[in-house]
């Protein structure tokens, strides 16, 4: 994966866990970011890369 940010190849997994993840957020509101973001990787068979993708645009530190 490039340093730009883009999503990588397979994105469309990628999409289905960004979206579980802003669901499960919202519902559950007191689960922290981090274990979400790693269920997400597990639920969705996210690869390195895209595992690397999600953390850097959307766990706790993400700017």
């Amino acid at each position: 994966m490039g340093c730009d940010g883009r999503l990588p190849t397979s994105s469309d997994k990628v999409k289905k866990a960004i979206c579980w993840m802003s669901e499960e957020l919202l519902n559950n509101p007191e689960k922290k970011r981090d274990v979400v973001l790693k269920e997400a990787e597990i639920r969705f068979d996210l690869s390195p890369a895209e595992c690397e993708f999600l953390s850097k645009n959307f766990g706790e530190c993400a700017p």
